[in-house]
């Protein structure tokens, strides 16, 4: 077999981010989430709820899917991390783990708009974003064998920034080609799949799911052909890699910047995670969006994630990542403060003049901040937990930075729910996220910019 470049295994990485992307961008947050919710509210209408009440209820309903499925990774994540680590090979897992993602995603096509079959699509959803999740910590702890540690933070942002471009598409394809405006038309004016789709059965917009799928099996062919494992021929038990994680755990307790770290992250990422999977959602419920105009936001997002990842991989070669996640994290709670403070009312308190589309405007500007604020925080992370993995158990490492990002998977959709709950309002619900980033903002300060290895 002919020696693959370096730049060749660069770019088939990168294109597991441009393949894989659109799971969160259509499913998670900007297409099938708001689509869930409007018609998990629906059927909670005709339950006997009041609007409000019902609203409420599909936002809790979302928040336990995603609650259940990020419990389910945290569990799994260090344990297959541990058995990859031992024997090299990683391909393997994700190969199946791409399968749970292409049958989770395809699944969804049969989504009842009336929301008749909720729990059941739900349960698919969760099983495509747990194989799209235990993908990435694969695909992550190769990082370190591509380039120099000096090169991380670059290669890195500009995976991420390629990655929001593969989403960008994607969702622009699906606007264009396939979600249903209120009529019928997209939002080019065509029938629903050239017009093979049934728009008054949310055809088009029920085809982002095999539209995700397809869309990921077709452009995770270059990183299959181009990047590749180095078996060490060792095999481990189970009950192994248990006591390999037991291990990993005690040496965290004794390294102060690595476990302030990891419990940060845990808080930060968990409070992010939660502004994209409840993002869509708030302007569905709250600002009486449509899909498409959930969709136009969302590549107004897309294109900011894509910028500023890219900017932020140069800001972290240059400054290092613990800057670049600090100026992040405090630019998103500005942001949740705005949202919270905002409805189609008032502003800050201040009355707003009946059809003002003042929120409208607010809220696309928040789009461009969560969506540069985001990447750059997710990238930034990722170089920091290189800094601070073991150079000769990568996958062990990211698989306790994958259960640290997932251990209190629960906390944001769970805190979201109670609150939305308490208050009945959509809008204060997302204000534990707050709590969550400053959190992670004080555990920051005991993290040493140069990680473990300085």
């Amino acid at each position: 077999m002919a020696e693959i470049s370096a730049k060749k295994r660069i770019w088939g990485w990168w294109w597991f981010d441009w393949a894989s992307q659109p799971y969160h961008t259509l499913l998670v947050t900007f297409v099938f989430g708001p689509f869930f919710a409007v018609a998990a509210a629906a059927f909670f209408l005709g339950t006997g709820l009041d609007e409000k009440t019902a609203d409420a209820e599909a936002q809790a309903l979302w928040s336990w899917a995603n609650t259940a499925a990020g419990l389910f990774i945290a569990a799994g994540a260090p344990i297959m991390g541990a058995m990859a680590d031992s024997s090299g090979r990683r391909r393997p897992w994700i190969m199946w783990f791409s399968a749970m993602y292409v049958i989770g995603a395809g699944a969804l096509w049969y989504t009842d708009p009336a929301g008749s079959n909720s729990w059941t699509m739900l349960a698919f959803f969760a099983l495509g974003f747990i194989g799209a999740e235990f993908a990435l910590i694969f695909i992550n702890s190769q990082l370190p064998d591509l380039v120099s540690e000096e090169e991380v933070g670059r290669v890195s942002g500009s995976g991420f920034a390629f990655g929001y471009l593969g989403g960008l598409a994607a969702l622009a394809i699906m606007l264009v080609m396939f979600v249903e405006q209120p009529g019928g038309r997209t939002i080019a004016g065509l029938a629903p799949g050239l017009g093979l789709l049934d728009a008054s059965a949310y055809e088009g917009t029920r085809f982002v799911g095999p539209f995700t799928a397809a869309w990921y099996a077709l452009f995770m062919i270059p990183y299959f052909l181009w990047v590749h494992d180095r078996p060490t021929g060792k095999r481990i038990s189970f009950g192994a890699a248990l006591g390999i994680i037991r291990a990993a755990l005690k040496s965290v307790v004794k390294k102060r910047s690595l476990g302030a770290y990891l419990l940060g992250s845990m808080f930060y990422r968990d409070a992010l995670n939660g502004l994209y999977a409840f993002g869509g959602v708030y302007a569905a419920l709250v600002l009486d969006w449509s899909l498409t105009l959930v969709g136009i936001f969302g590549i107004v997002a897309l294109i900011s994630s894509a910028l500023f990842s890219w900017l932020g991989g140069k800001l972290d070669k240059a400054l290092g990542p613990k800057p670049v996640i600090v100026a992040a994290i405090l630019v998103l709670i500005g942001v949740i403060v705005v949202i919270l403070f905002m409805n189609r009312e008032m502003i800050f308190g201040i009355p707003l003049a009946e059809g003002s589309k003042l929120p409208d405007i607010v809220f696309f500007a928040c789009g461009v901040l969560i969506g540069g604020m985001g990447g750059t925080l997710q990238s930034a992370s990722r170089t920091m937990m290189v800094r601070h993995s073991d150079p000769h158990a990568p996958t062990e490492s990211f698989g306790l930075y994958g259960l640290s990002g997932r251990a209190t998977a629960f906390m944001a959709p769970f805190l979201i729910g109670l609150v939305t709950t308490m208050t009945g309002s959509a809008r204060l619900g997302v204000s534990p996220l707050i709590g969550l980033f400053l959190l992670g903002l004080i555990l920051l300060i005991w993290v040493k910019p140069e990680g473990e290895r300085g």
